[in-house]
C-alpha cells in the first residue's frame, strides 16, 4: 500500500500497522528548520502522508477599510477581520469590524464574502489530482468554520452577549457565515479532497464556552449543514473537527452531527486513552501529544514514552494521527521534535 492508502485506512480504523503523523512549526521554528536542513519544506522532508490544499482569496480588502479606525501594521483577512502585529513572535491583536453594530441593518450592509466571486477555485481539482498521483492524501482546512468567524467579526464579548439577548441578529449573522462555508465545503468535496477539516474553539480547558443548549440552538444545525454540503457532493469525504479545550460534553453530539475525526484531544484537560475507550468505535483521533507540557518541557525520554503510549493505546485498531496538539512554539527543543519523529520512524519501520 502507498502512503495515501495507509493514511486513509488508519483514519477509517481498518489498519494499525502504520501510524500517520504531522506537526506544524511556528514562523521562528520554521526559520530554524531551514537553517538546519537547507529547506523550509519540512512537510516533504519528513514525509507527511498528506498535503493540504487551500483556495486563494482574491478579494480587494479595501472594501473593509470603512469598518476600521486604523489599519496601520494590520493585515485584513477575507472576512475583514484585522490582525495587528504584536510584540511577541507570531501573535497578533485582533480588530473586530462589527464591534459597534447595533441593528440588523448594520449586519445587512456588511460586505460578507461571496465564496464564488472572491476566491480563485480554478485549478483546485487539478491540484488535488496531482497530489493523489504522488500517492498522498489531500486535506482541505476550513478550521475556524462558524462560531469563531462570528466572534472574530463581532468581538467575543459582544457575540456571546448577542446569543443571550439578540438572537435575531445572531441568526442572521450565523446564517450568512454558514452559507459561505457550505459553498466552500461543497467545492472542496467536489475537487476530490479526502479529508475536510472543520472546527471552532468552543471550549476552555475547564469546560465549554457556552452551555450545550446554546451550542445546540445556534451552532450544531449550521455545522450539520456544512457537513451535509460536503457529504452530498462526496459521500466518502472524511470530516475532521478541531476544538481546543475540554469538549467531552459535546463529543456524542459532534459524532451525531457527522464528525468522524476529532482534534486535538488536549491531554492537559482530556485523557486521550479514556476518550479512545469511550468513542474509538465511532471516532478517530488527530493529536494527543501535549504542546503545553510534553513537547516543550518533557525530556526526550518522556516524549518517546508519551508517543509510544498514544500509539499503543489510542492507535490500537487504527484511528490515530499522532501529532502535537497545537503549533510547535519556540520553546520546544529540537531534541524533542527528533524524539517524536524517532518513535514514528521506529513504529513505521523507516
Amino acid at each position: 500500500m502507498d502512503l495515501r492508502d495507509k493514511f486513509l485506512k488508519s483514519l477509517h480504523r481498518q489498519a494499525e500497522d502504520y501510524i500517520p503523523f504531522e506537526f506544524d512549526l511556528c514562523p521562528s521554528k520554521l526559520k530554524e528548520f531551514e537553517q538546519k536542513f537547507g529547506t523550509d519544506d519540512y512537510i516533504s522532508y519528513c514525509n507527511f502522508p498528506f498535503r493540504a490544499v487551500c483556495v486563494e482569496h482574491v478579494r480587494d480588502k479595501k472594501i473593509f477599510l470603512p469598518y476600521h479606525e486604523s489599519v496601520e501594521n494590520t493585515e485584513l483577512d477575507d472576512w475583514g477581520v484585522g490582525y495587528k502585529a504584536g510584540s511577541l513572535e507570531h501573535f497578533t491583536q485582533m480588530q473586530h469590524p462589527m464591534w459597534n453594530f447595533e441593528t440588523l441593518a448594520d449586519f445587512e450592509k456588511y460586505p460578507y464574502p461571496d465564496p464564488e466571486r472572491d476566491n480563485n477555485w480554478e485549478g483546485l481539482t487539478d491540484t488535488v489530482k496531482k497530489i493523489k498521483e504522488q500517492k498522498l492524501a489531500v486535506v482541505a482546512s476550513m478550521q475556524i468554520t462558524i462560531f469563531e468567524i462570528a466572534w472574530y467579526l463581532r468581538g467575543m464579548e459582544n457575540f456571546m452577549m448577542d446569543m443571550l439577548d439578540k438572537p435575531e441578529l445572531v441568526t442572521y449573522h450565523l446564517d450568512r457565515i454558514t452559507a459561505v462555508r457550505c459553498e466552500f465545503a461543497r467545492r472542496y468535496a467536489k475537487s476530490g479532497t479526502d479529508v475536510l477539516f472543520l472546527g471552532d474553539d468552543i471550549a476552555t480547558q475547564i469546560d465549554l464556552m457556552m452551555s450545550p443548549a446554546v451550542w445546540h440552538k445556534f451552532i450544531q444545525p449550521r455545522l450539520e449543514r456544512v457537513i451535509e454540503s460536503a457529504k452530498t457532493e462526496k459521500p466518502d469525504i472524511l470530516i475532521a473537527y478541531h476544538s481546543d479545550g475540554n469538549v467531552q460534553k459535546l463529543i456524542p453530539d459532534l459524532i451525531e452531527t457527522g464528525v468522524e475525526i476529532l482534534n486535538p484531544i488536549q491531554p492537559e484537560c482530556m485523557d486521550p486513552v479514556d476518550i479512545k475507550r469511550l468513542y474509538g468505535n465511532r471516532l478517530s483521533f488527530w493529536g494527543t501529544v501535549g504542546t503545553q507540557t510534553t513537547m516543550p518541557f518533557g525530556s526526550t525520554d518522556q516524549v518517546r514514552q508519551c508517543c509510544r503510549r498514544m500509539i499503543r493505546e489510542v492507535g490500537k485498531g487504527g484511528g490515530l494521527v499522532l501529532a502535537p496538539t497545537h503549533t510547535i512554539e519556540p520553546e520546544v527543543p529540537w531534541e524533542n521534535i527528533h524524539a517524536f519523529l524517532d518513535v514514528v520512524k521506529e513504529y513505521n519501520g523507516i
